[in-house]
């Protein structure tokens, strides 16, 4: 960071730019730090003249962070983490006295399912803190190493060699199709799964692509993709209204039975993929990320279904299934 001499470092600018970067927004930043909006308002002003720059600016009717202030961010989230766990009175922290918002990368499937849950505990046992849940992008990016997600879940594309990983077990894909679907009845055989119907790929992507066309080309055979969705929440309502064949994930089965569809397994020898969470070594030490990271943890052993192997250690980068 850039700071004038005149200026010298004042960590309370540091905690006020931190929450400022956050919450994009001058009112937010007041309320979360107990101010009032002018004596907000008066502490961006000190703010941008100490880094010698604007830091927020209007974009319409909201605050966008300019191109140094994202530069920074990270570095700054990491610095005023530091200092809390350097000033903080012991290492028992009181998580009901915690006030900090969370944000959690991941995939949509994952927030259905595990969602619900880790609002109940985080209400429950640490109600000063707010999590704020991302959904993937078709477009990779350091979001941990920048600081913009605390943790990131699911089968993970970081690739940042500092970033931790922990794998917590192994899926291999299931078949869901709709309650009756012809392809249910009799013998399920290679050949049937790939020529009985369409199917439909779930690809932040847009793949038409994947691991089962690889098994299935090993066999000489092909399936007609006729498109792929974003997540699979979005192609659990297609399938439901359409005779297509999808995939799903074991601990994505929750979502696909209340909706009257029929999971099963597919007649191929597909990849396993290793499916946990991310974090960058920064959140190491501090108690309320270790909280964090201990119910993720437990709620996707509790998820993880029949088809999932159990495991724990460290993850390489996995391609995604499809």
């Amino acid at each position: 960071m850039r700071m004038t001499q005149s200026t010298g470092l004042d960590l309370n600018l540091l905690a006020a730019l931190d929450v400022l970067l956050e919450e994009q927004s001058v009112r937010g930043a007041a309320r979360r730090l107990h101010l009032s909006e002018p004596a907000m308002s008066r502490t961006l002003g000190r703010i941008r003249k100490a880094l010698g720059d604007p830091v927020l600016v209007r974009a319409g009717r909201r605050m966008v962070p300019t191109p140094h202030a994202l530069a920074v961010r990270a570095e700054v989230s990491a610095v005023v983490e530091r200092a809390r766990a350097l000033f903080a009175p012991g290492r028992d922290t009181d998580l009901r006295t915690v006030s900090r918002t969370f944000t959690i990368l991941g995939h949509d499937a994952m927030v259905a399912t595990h969602g619900a849950a880790l609002l109940a505990r985080a209400a429950r046992e640490a109600p000063g803190i707010r999590l704020r849940f991302l959904s993937e992008s078709h477009v990779d990016a350091p979001l941990l190493r920048q600081g913009t997600a605390d943790l990131e879940i699911g089968v993970i594309d970081t690739i940042a060699p500092e970033v931790h990983r922990e794998t917590v077990h192994e899926d291999r894909m299931l078949g869901v199709v709709r309650s009756g679907h012809p392809l249910l009845e009799g013998e399920l055989t290679p050949e049937r799964f790939a020529t009985a119907a369409g199917h439909l790929i779930v690809s932040r992507r847009g793949r038409l692509r994947g691991p089962v066309d690889d098994a299935l080309a090993e066999l000489g055979l092909s399936r007609r993709v006729v498109g792929s969705v974003g997540t699979y929440p979005a192609s659990l309502f297609v399938l439901r209204e359409t005779d297509l064949i999808g995939l799903i994930s074991p601990w994505t089965r929750p979502l696909a039975e209340p909706l009257g569809l029929t999971v099963f397994e597919i007649p191929l020898r597909l990849p396993a993929a290793p499916v946990g969470f991310a974090w960058h070594p920064r959140h190491d030490a501090d108690p309320a990320h270790a909280w964090l990271r201990a119910n993720v943890r437990e709620l996707m052993e509790r998820g993880a279904g029949p088809a999932a192997t159990g495991c724990t250690g460290s993850m390489d980068r996995t391609q995604r299934l499809e």
